[in-house]
């Protein structure tokens, strides 16, 4: 399971696509709907988060968002927790995630890796966003950057 720190445009298609089911997955193991991956590390941001199942909905409607640009048709109704929803009809206040800068230049790496053997003709097309990104790098809506080393829950 990899639920990405970045902005959800730098991920390819086949990226995309499994960060949406890998979100989904996230979202049915928080909503307690399976027994499997309890205990994935990636999981540990969004279960400390004050809200988790906000949490998971507000990353998935960001990837939602992604797709919905490209063209794609992924199935909103399947995002249990919309915080465009859930904070005037619960009275919750939602507040975004931290993420570190430590934890971002490590996902660009293993992102840049992964894209170079799937699909190098993706991180050529988009090499101008690269290049920005290693000043700063482009984040999931929901996350915002603070300084610091790689994430402890981060198993590289």
């Amino acid at each position: 399971m990899r639920l990405w720190s970045l902005h959800p445009s730098l991920l390819d298609r086949q990226g995309l696509v499994a960060c949406w089911r890998e979100a989904l997955l996230a979202q049915a193991v928080l909503l307690g709907r399976t027994r499997g991956y309890t205990a994935h590390p990636q999981l540990e941001r969004f279960k400390d988060h004050d809200h988790p199942k906000v949490a998971i909905g507000a990353y998935l409607v960001g990837i939602h968002d992604e797709a919905t640009a490209r063209g794609y048709r992924f199935d909103a109704s399947r995002i249990v927790h919309s915080p465009a929803v859930q904070p005037s009809s619960e009275g919750i206040q939602f507040d975004r995630m931290t993420v570190t800068t430590g934890q971002l230049e490590f996902e660009v790496s293993h992102l840049r890796a992964k894209l170079s053997q799937r699909s190098p003709e993706f991180l050529v097309q988009h090499a101008a966003r690269w290049e920005a990104a290693d000043d700063s790098v482009a984040v999931h809506p929901l996350f915002y950057p603070v300084p610091g080393p790689i994430e402890p829950w981060e198993r590289p």
